[in-house]
């Protein structure tokens, strides 16, 4: 402690702090936002500490080289303690420059540090760009930039995006679990396209709507699925996603598939090709019962004879006579010349009928499996709109399948493993990702 006097000082400061019953500090919650600010600045001489040791040892070892010539720059980098500045030793040998320190200490001249750049895309994950610095001032007692903000979150976002476009073969070995429980759809964001011929691309910019494609899978009665997403690719990629969710839920070479949704043709396809005989659809039964709401309403306007037709039909549907409800729908099916728009009976009846293979709500409730895909439906709330449809937020197109990707990390129990790996083998500069700032969103 007497070669550091700094610490002395601050512990000090610490110990008069909670050590004076009569002083100011008589409210607890005083005491602790006193002792927080103690070691928050306590923690920032630390790092100072540290910092002018290792540039003090890193000199020695490259004086000893013959040849180089010493310079000296002020570096200064971002930590969740505050800012850090030392005066860096630069050498240069020939043409070459030497930074042992930067290259020793792995830091970034103006960067922040691997836990602060954690901090920050843990807030981004869930914030607006702009909220992050609001938050790192209520919790850290700094700001950083805005467009660093998003810097940094992108950059990690985009790895991570990357790590999950491998693709899957089909199990050969039995699975864990007999019965999986998948479930994929579709949901729009907003994103923006800038002009290709403008030199400033927030001039000129097209704003739309894209459909993100979300997918879960999880074992028969789990409550813990696995998720995937994404924007780009189409059909193809997003059956490649979910049959991937599928194998990580430990879906086998015995397992079966129960896939649930709206019956979109892009949907029962990518079942079948995915996993052909080992795989089923259900259509969603609440999506079914608009259906036969619509056509009921014109079969017996009476309210309350409408109920109990309803709730015959729905009956017979999960008894397995789906063939009965077609034939009550079938007398009072419409003119064949009116438009769709106008035959509510017509248009159920030529819904269900089209999928009659897809009604098995006997078989699936007698398994305890699900028959509706509300599961998937919410799972759009909290995946991808939660964060991608802020108020003003519009993304470009890679930007958002990069958050996304980093939602759907943090979803999936992801997030610990991709800083361990980050942290022994971290990328060559921690504070400069790909990324423009110059963006929206």
């Amino acid at each position: 402690m007497q070669s550091h006097p700094r610490f002395r000082v601050r512990l000090a400061s610490i110990v008069g702090a909670i050590g004076n019953p009569g002083g100011d500090l008589g409210e607890a919650g005083a005491a602790e936002e006193r002792v927080v600010e103690e070691m928050r600045l306590l923690g920032r001489e630390a790092l100072q500490e540290w910092a002018t040791g290792r540039v003090k040892a890193t000199e020695r070892d490259v004086r000893s080289q013959t040849g180089m010539q010493r310079q000296g720059k002020k570096l200064r980098w971002h930590t969740k303690f505050g800012d850090i500045a030392v005066l860096e030793p630069q050498y240069r040998l020939g043409n070459n420059r030497v930074r042992p320190f930067v290259l020793g200490a792995k830091v970034s001249p103006r960067g922040c540090s691997r836990p602060l750049q954690r901090a920050i895309v843990d807030i981004a994950a869930n914030d607006s760009f702009a909220r992050v610095a609001l938050k790192l001032r209520e919790h850290y007692g700094f700001e950083i930039g805005e467009s660093t903000i998003q810097r940094i979150a992108l950059g990690h976002a985009q790895p991570i995006f990357e790590q999950g476009r491998a693709s899957q073969a089909f199990p050969q070995a039995p699975g864990r679990h007999k019965q999986i429980v998948a479930q994929t759809d579709g949901g729009m964001i907003p994103v923006v396209t800038p002009a290709a011929d403008r030199t400033d691309k927030r001039k000129g910019k097209t704003l739309s709507w894209r459909e993100a494609k979300i997918s879960l899978a999880h074992a028969k009665g789990s409550r813990t699925p696995v998720y995937g997403g994404g924007i780009e690719g189409g059909v193809e990629v997003a059956g490649q996603r979910l049959f991937a969710r599928a194998v990580r839920a430990e879906f086998g070479a015995n397992s079966h598939v129960h896939a649930v949704g709206d019956g979109a043709p892009w949907t029962l396809g990518q079942i079948e090709e995915r996993f052909g005989t080992r795989g089923s659809y259900l259509i969603d039964f609440y999506h079914v019962c608009e259906y036969l709401s619509a056509a009921v309403k014109t079969i017996a306007p009476d309210p309350a004879v409408e109920k109990a037709c309803i709730e015959t039909q729905k009956d017979a549907l999960k008894a397995g006579r789906a063939e009965a409800v077609l034939s009550a729908l079938a007398p009072w099916r419409e003119a064949f010349d009116v438009s769709d728009e106008q035959v509510p009976v017509r248009v159920c009846h030529r819904y269900l009928g089209a999928r009659k293979d897809k009604l098995k709500y006997r078989e699936a409730l007698a398994e305890a499996l699900p028959i509706g895909s509300g599961e998937i439906e919410s799972a759009h709330r909290y995946v991808a709109q939660k964060r991608m449809k802020l108020p003003g937020a519009w993304w470009l197109v890679e930007h958002a399948e990069y958050m996304l990707a980093l939602r759907i990390n943090r979803l999936n129990g992801d997030w610990e493993t991709y800083w361990a790996l980050l942290a022994t083998n971290p990328p060559a500069n921690l504070n400069q990702p790909d990324v423009s700032p110059k963006v929206a969103a």
